[in-house]
Parts: C-alpha cells; sequence; structure tokens
C-alpha cells in the first residue's frame, strides 16, 4: 500500500509540473507572438527577459530553492543566449534557412559548451552545500528561465547596436 501512495504523489508532482509548464508555454508563445506580429522590435528583449523571470517566481511561489536551479538557468542562459547570436547572424547573412542552419547548428554547439558550464556550476553549487540535485519539475523550470533570459539579454543587445 505504501508503494501505491508514493507512485500517486510522484504522479501529481508530474501532473502538477505538466501543468504550469503548459501555462508557461502559452503565456511565452501568445506574448512572444504579440510582440512579433506588431512588430514592436524595442520589446523583444526586455519581453524575453520578464518572461525568463516567470519560471523562476513559480518555484519561489511553490516554495523551491531557486539556488538549487542555478546550474539549469546557467545552461539556459548560455545556450540559448549564444545559440540566438547564431541564429540572428544566420538570418543576416542567408534569410530564414541561414537562421534555421545557424540556429540547429548554433543549438549543437553551445549545448556541448553549456553542459561544461553547467557541470561546473553544479560542482560549485554542491561545494557550497546547495543541494542542486535534478528534478523534473524544477530542472524544466530552470532551463526554461535561463533560455529565455539568455535569449533577452541577446536581443536587447542585438536591438542596442541596431542588428534587429
Amino acid at each position: 500500500m505504501r508503494e501505491r501512495k508514493t507512485t500517486m504523489a510522484k504522479d501529481s508532482g508530474m501532473l502538477r509540473a505538466f501543468a504550469w509548464c503548459t501555462v508557461l508555454t502559452v503565456v511565452v508563445i501568445f506574448s512572444a507572438y504579440n510582440v512579433t506580429s506588431r512588430n514592436l522590435t524595442f520589446l523583444a528583449g526586455p519581453l524575453l527577459i520578464g518572461l525568463g523571470l516567470l519560471p523562476l517566481a513559480v518555484l519561489k511561489g511553490l516554495g523551491q530553492r531557486l539556488a538549487s536551479v542555478g546550474a539549469d538557468v546557467a545552461f539556459g542562459a548560455f545556450d540559448t543566449g549564444f545559440m540566438t547570436v547564431a541564429a540572428l547572424a544566420g538570418a543576416t547573412f542567408a534569410g530564414i534557412l541561414g537562421a534555421v542552419v545557424g540556429a540547429g547548428a548554433g543549438d549543437a554547439i553551445t549545448d556541448a559548451w553549456a553542459g561544461l558550464i553547467e557541470g561546473k556550476v553544479a560542482s560549485w553549487l554542491r561545494d557550497k552545500g546547495i543541494d542542486e540535485a535534478r528534478r523534473p519539475f524544477n530542472t524544466s523550470m530552470g532551463k526554461m528561465s535561463g533560455c529565455l533570459l539568455g535569449a533577452g539579454v541577446t536581443v536587447s543587445l542585438a536591438s542596442l547596436i541596431g542588428v534587429l
């Protein structure tokens, strides 16, 4: 009987995680669509940065320690921040296909480098006594936050220097 209760508790945790991922996905898609469809380029970067704070707010609201997702945020920010550079470069030099190829190749390269950074941050957190064990919900929220923050900073800088 005890095993059944544990499985049910884990399932309800995954249901909650799935629900929050779904809600945040809808918010991100709706927000990004509205900014891009109205050609509000100057708002794209700040919007992504703001959206990047939402998963952290959800975690904090659910009583999670934000330090525990530091490695995931670092991975996402590095990975997507630099992948966005590759996509912008591809789009500048070769249009839509260049953006797609730049994003795909850039993502593969930045995943490797971001994995190194994630591992280093995870080790540093462990050395400081911070529990950074990977859990599905926390990991997903940390990576979502980092990706949105990384893209937001990159898009903001691109807008400031006139690339967008």
